[in-house]
């Protein structure tokens, strides 16, 4: 029986571990580990969505519904490390919820609760996407308003 030279057994290995590798990215959405876990590979130039809370109790706001750009952001921004808060926690509320019932309503308004006896905070939504001249645009929306004894929801939300 003749042997096989060992460039031509590592030369099929690689080929048959990118096979494999293409099938499982080609059938995952183009997510497989290790690729997954570093967006700058696996998500550039992809659009993205993140949240962000505004401490808005000082501050006039004309339209509350609105959305805006960065530049036309009311009130400061909320850190929200000192609340214990993974600010992909609330990225997920809001970018995975379609329907948004009391419970999801509460699951963010309890997130955000140690703020909420002295403050009122809205909760954007940020859209960030490529231009057509590849040039980065964000977008802010706000979704949900919170003061110490109210909660709103942006009217233009799917609401169950």
């Amino acid at each position: 029986m003749k042997r096989e030279s060992p460039l031509k057994k590592s030369v099929k290995v690689t080929l048959v571990t990118l096979v494999i590798y293409g099938l499982l990215v080609a059938t995952h959405l183009g997510e497989f580990w290790p690729f997954s876990i570093y967006p700058m590979f696996s998500k550039a130039g992809n659009p993205w969505k993140r949240a962000i809370v505004q401490d808005i109790t000082h501050t006039h706001v004309d339209s509350l519904w609105k959305t805006t750009d960065k530049s036309g952001l009311p009130g400061q921004t909320v850190a929200l490390n000192p609340l214990n808060v993974n600010t992909n926690d609330i990225a997920n509320y809001l970018s995975k919820t379609e329907v948004w019932t009391q419970k999801k309503q509460s699951g963010v308004r309890k997130l955000l609760k140690k703020r909420l006896d002295n403050s009122t905070l809205l909760v954007y939504q940020a859209r960030g996407s490529l231009t057509e001249n590849d040039k980065p645009k964000v977008e802010f929306i706000p979704y949900l308003y919170f003061t110490a004894d109210t909660t709103l929801l942006n009217n233009n939300l799917r609401v169950k």
